[in-house]
């Protein structure tokens, strides 16, 4: 009997692949066929160079459906896709009988979750999302910290999470405010969902700064007030960076402590599949506060450089 699990995975040609194709090595699974209309595919071959590829989501389709009637269930679908295709390839993964495991943000809109639920209740499967921030040991040690704290206190917190792109990627879906959901959802929703797992729900969400290249904001938590600052602009890293030769620059500080968490990221989707296949995957439930978080985010109307703002959005509007 075959102890290992079989994998399908939809976005094989993206950046982010390569770390799900490690994860399924990793854990000792197969990988037995993959999806991307773009066929610059060839990190396959260090991972599982006989398995399936299509170009062609109908050929794919058909392949999954004839491999189930053969014999060879896909036990898991591996979403690595733009965000505003997930929830449709989320529902494929579940209509062929297989749990889904997907990329940040798992969906775009509040809704769609309540509606993937319902899939999952028909089907009895399930949908995990890589929420790998909490798995990183920086950031569980301090929410251990924080669940020991005192129960009411209010802690002042600054995330800032600079990355640099170029003009690629404001050409890419990444660009597209309807298909990334823009830069708080692209490059933030793991950081919200982070904040909210260690400090609570969000009472309060004001944005600042909402612009294709930069967001921020202030979220007033149950026992935070965090002052959050996001850009893919390399004009708004720090100097001292820059001079480095850097051109990310990521500090998430408590009480004014810095939380080293700047390593350690290597491995996580590993751990998170391990985590996965023992069943203790962080489901759709799991991820509501950081969506509609993000969400509100995109519709909310920027109040400008007043309030409790971020000290980087000086000088950014």
């Amino acid at each position: 009997m075959n102890t290992y699990k079989n994998f399908g995975l939809i976005g094989v040609a993206g950046y982010i692949a390569e770390r799900h194709l490690k994860a399924i090595k990793d854990t000792g699974n197969r990988l037995v066929a993959s999806l991307d209309k773009f066929d610059c595919v060839g990190k396959i071959d260090s991972y599982f160079p006989d398995s399936d590829f299509f170009t062609e989501y109908e050929r794919f389709d058909r392949h999954i459906d004839k491999l189930k009637r053969l014999g060879t269930k896909i036990d898991f679908v591996s979403i690595c896709t733009p965000n505003y295709l997930h929830d449709s390839h989320i529902r494929f993964a579940l209509r062929h009988g297989a749990d889904a495991i997907c990329e940040k943000p798992v969906v775009l809109n509040p809704w769609n979750i309540d509606a993937l639920q319902e899939i999952e209740r028909e089907t009895g499967r399930k949908v995990n999302n890589i929420l790998q921030l909490r798995l990183h040991p920086s950031i569980i040690e301090l929410k251990k910290k924080i669940d020991e704290g005192p129960k009411d206190k209010i802690y002042d917190v600054d995330l800032s999470y600079i990355t640099s792109r170029g003009k690629w990627y404001f050409i890419s879906w990444k660009g597209d405010i309807h298909k990334s959901g823009g830069v708080a959802t692209n490059i933030g929703v793991h950081f919200f969902d982070m904040l909210t797992w260690i400090f609570g729900d969000v009472m309060e969400n004001i944005v600042n700064i909402s612009t294709p290249s930069k967001a921020a904001g202030y979220l007033k938590l149950k026992n935070a007030n965090v002052r959050w600052f996001l850009s893919v602009d390399f004009n708004d890293i720090p100097k001292e960076i820059k001079d480095k030769g850097q051109r990310t620059f990521r500090s998430i500080t408590v009480e004014g402590n810095e939380i080293e968490f700047s390593g350690g990221f290597t491995d996580l989707h590993s751990l998170s599949y391990q985590q996965i296949l023992k069943g203790n995957g962080f489901g759709l439930e799991e991820t509501k506060k950081s969506i509609q978080t993000v969400y509100t985010i995109r519709n909310s109307n920027p109040i400008g450089i007043k309030g409790n703002y971020h000290p980087f959005c000086k000088n950014k509007v």
